[in-house]
This record gives C-alpha cells, sequence and structure tokens, in this order.
C-alpha cells in the first residue's frame, strides 16, 4: 500500500511531520482542527512538502527520520536547498589526542 511522508508549516512558524496512505484527506483533517494536536494548537496549517513511497512503512521511517532534524534542516528540505542540507547532515566528530597540555 502506497505511502506519503509529509510535512506542514503551522501558524507558529514550526513544521509537523507525519505519514499517511491518504495525503490530501490527511491534510483537510489537519485543517480542519481533526489532525494532530500540535496542529490542532497552531492553525493554520499549510502542506510544504510530501515524498511518496511504494509502502507506508517506508513512509512511516522516513517521518520518524525527519522528526528528529532540526528545524533549519526541515527547511533545507522544503526549500531543496541541497547544499545546505549536505552541510547540516555531516557529522562534527572531535577527537582527543591525548596528549596532556
Amino acid at each position: 500500500m502506497e505511502g506519503y511522508m509529509y510535512i506542514l508549516a503551522c501558524g507558529d512558524g514550526s513544521y509537523y511531520t507525519g505519514s499517511t496512505i491518504d495525503l490530501e484527506r490527511r491534510v483537510k483533517q489537519h485543517q480542519s482542527g481533526n489532525g494532530a494536536n500540535h496542529t490542532k494548537k497552531f492553525p493554520p496549517v499549510k502542506l510544504v512538502y510530501f515524498e511518496k513511497y511504494d509502502r507506508i512503512d517506508q513512509a512511516f521511517y522516513r517521518e520518524k527520520q525527519i522528526q528528529n532534524w532540526s528545524h533549519s534542516k526541515k527547511e533545507s528540505l522544503i526549500t531543496n536547498d541541497l547544499e545546505k542540507l549536505r552541510l547540516s547532515s555531516k557529522k562534527k566528530f572531535f577527537l582527543n589526542s591525548g596528549r596532556k597540555s
């Protein structure tokens, strides 16, 4: 069964990330106040991004991945700023050389 991962822009400037098998119906639910608590609290909501998957479990996995992203990283995905997205995806490692100063 097909699935969608979607991002909504909320009235307070935040993003809501979800997944569904019926994107149009789910967005209407959020817009009418019958969606998630977050979208009920911060209307209006607008669909700003979505990805389509062959299976709903793939969309759900992607939803969980993106939910952990920063606001800035989500914005880079929404605006298709691939360079900013790439830079925000780099892990930063700090190595301790073990030397005493």
